[in-house]
């Protein structure tokens, strides 16, 4: 299982582990961990009228809803924060720290031909197209 994968199943794994390990149980874990998953990815600003429009398509009640929300939407929401800080970094970061974290990887773009578009055949003439021929990164 790739690293995502993992990811989001260790994020899950508090309501996994609430179920009987029925299909059933397991899928409707995975669907609200995914609904907090992406509740958590909105601004703040934005969160609040999804949440309201949840309340309405799943039909619960003002105080029903509002223990679910305290259970499981906005711990879930928390954890979400705690495991995944970065994505909810909302500063992007500065080019200088972009190419210096880019250059530690030792990836450094190779630009032959500047301006040639990756996808246009390569200026060399050899019938590849750009980025598969000198404009290959890393070479």
């Amino acid at each position: 299982m790739g690293a995502i994968a993992e990811g989001i199943i260790a994020y899950a794994q508090t309501l996994i582990d609430q179920t009987d390990g029925s299909p059933e149980q397991l899928e409707k874990a995975l669907s609200i961990s995914q609904a907090c998953w992406n509740l958590a990815l909105l601004p703040e600003s934005e969160r609040e009228f999804v949440i309201l429009e949840m309340q309405q398509n799943l039909n619960l009640g003002d105080d029903e809803f509002a223990d679910f929300r305290r259970s499981i939407i906005d711990p879930m929401i928390l954890r979400h924060k705690q495991m995944f800080p970065l994505i909810h970094r909302r500063v992007s970061p500065r080019p200088a720290e972009v190419a210096t974290s880019i250059e530690s990887l030792g990836a450094k773009a190779v630009d032959k031909y500047p301006g040639t578009d990756r996808y246009a055949p390569c200026p060399c003439n050899s019938g590849k197209k750009y980025k598969f021929c000198c404009g290959k990164r890393g070479s």
